[in-house]
């Protein structure tokens, strides 16, 4: 009994400095972890702070730059427009002010035609300045008669020069066109002998591609062919050439040009087109996603991006094809005169929009196939993707777009006929006829 009253004193006296000190090492534990993860979250803070502020800056600094460089694209072109067209209202009152100074001038001997307008017009015509020659034919009819040292007039100069607006000044009169028909110049070269010569390196250089060129020059051929009489399409000259011959050696080299220009960009092209068939080929196969194992059908098959992913393969898969083979064909043409003025230039601009397309349905296709495996339903993650799968398009859409442009408008456009009345509106037609071709 004495031993166990006194084990029962020592409890009473050792348990209260027990749960004291238990007491102390809890409170010194808890003030130590909760210093900590006010540490902890101190640094956190700071470091998400630090986050917003880099993309918060980094969004500004390229908000900043992407307006400046909208700003840039959309002012200087417009600034470019209206200073082209300040000077060209500079350049047309000085014209009216020239040719008021010389109308006010008199020359014995001169009633209505001024000696001063002959060396103007027949300048302007060989420029294709039309501007200038309806401005002195509005004041000086008489002025069409004007002939150069080599006896052409203005019409001559026009086909020599390659000046298409001048030229359709023949179809303003069509009841003086046989005075154009049998015209033979000191050698007997008609018209068509004075079309088959090479025109001048200035001219050639205002088309893109040797390619061009030729068509151009083929266009011209064309065209005095149905103007002259059909004898004297083969008629020959004190040189004993027609005027086919004559053409054939004055562009014996362009065309050796335009053949190596054509296979060269054809090579190129065929190149790009055949690794686009490989890629999507090889994409149609291993569909984003894999396939059911049992049955072989696409996992994702019903998704709406797999059905555009699908359909967008597809298409970039024929079109790579077509383009390929249009491209083959090119590279095994005959490279003959006449077939650069429709022929190849026709197959050259259905390639390059078939690898447009082909490009723009791969570049969808990838786009479609990233989402389906990648974004999760993450719009910002799709935007991302798009705007980087718009790069390349863009590209190609910078660099070729205007070659397409230049081909479909050297092919299917006009550059002869009635339809370019409106170049010569500010004069009267019926003083004209009295004097054209006199």
């Amino acid at each position: 009994m004495r031993n166990a009253a006194s084990f029962f004193k020592f409890l009473l006296t050792f348990l209260p400095s027990v749960i004291s000190s238990g007491r102390e090492e809890c409170g010194l534990l808890m003030s130590e972890t909760l210093h900590a993860v006010s540490y902890i979250f101190g640094w956190a803070l700071a470091f998400i702070i630090l986050l917003v502020y880099i993309v918060c800056f980094s969004f500004l600094l390229l908000y900043s730059l992407w307006w400046k460089g909208a700003n840039l694209l959309a002012i200087l072109p417009i600034r470019r427009i209206e200073k082209k067209k300040n000077e060209w209202d500079k350049a047309k009152k000085l014209l009216r002010q020239v040719c008021d100074e010389i109308d006010k001038s008199v020359y014995p001997g001169t009633r209505s035609r001024h000696p001063c307008y002959t060396r103007p017009i027949l300048e302007a015509a060989s420029q294709n300045a039309y501007k200038v020659v309806s401005e002195i034919l509005k004041r000086s009819p008489e002025a069409i008669q004007s002939k150069e040292k080599k006896g052409y007039d203005i019409i001559q100069l026009a086909i020599i020069h390659r000046s298409e607006k001048i030229y359709n000044l023949i179809y303003e009169n069509g009841e003086r066109k046989n005075l154009y028909r049998t015209y033979e110049d000191s050698s007997m070269n008609n018209i068509l002998h004075l079309t088959g010569k090479l025109a001048p390196s200035s001219v050639l250089n205002q088309r893109r591609g040797a390619a061009l060129q030729l068509q151009r020059e083929l266009q011209w051929l064309q065209e005095v062919k149905k103007l002259v009489i059909p004898t004297y399409t083969t008629k020959e000259n004190d040189f004993k050439e027609t005027p086919d011959i004559v053409f054939t050696r004055e562009h014996e080299k362009l065309v050796k040009e335009a053949e190596q220009w054509m296979k060269t960009t054809a090579e190129s092209f065929s190149i790009a087109a055949a690794l686009i068939a490989t890629i999507v080929f090889a994409a149609a196969i291993t569909v984003p996603g894999g396939t059911i194992q049992d049955r072989g059908y696409p996992v994702l098959r019903n998704r709406e991006a797999f059905i555009i992913f699908a359909i967008s393969d597809a298409i970039s898969l024929f079109a790579s094809s077509n383009a390929l083979l249009v491209f083959l064909s090119i590279l095994t043409a005959r490279f003959a005169e006449k077939d650069f003025l429709v022929s190849l230039p026709r197959q050259l601009l259905i390639g390059l929009f078939s690898l447009l397309l082909s490009t723009t349905s791969m570049m969808v296709a990838f786009s479609a196939a990233l989402f389906l495996v990648f974004c999760d339903g993450k719009l910002w993650r799709f935007a991302l993707i798009c705007g980087m799968a718009l790069i390349p398009i863009a590209f190609f859409a910078a660099l070729q777009l205007p070659l397409m442009v230049d081909l479909l408008k050297s092919t299917y456009s006009p550059i002869f006929g009635k339809q370019r009345k409106s170049v010569l509106r500010q004069f009267n037609q019926d003083d004209i006829s009295l004097h054209f071709g006199k």
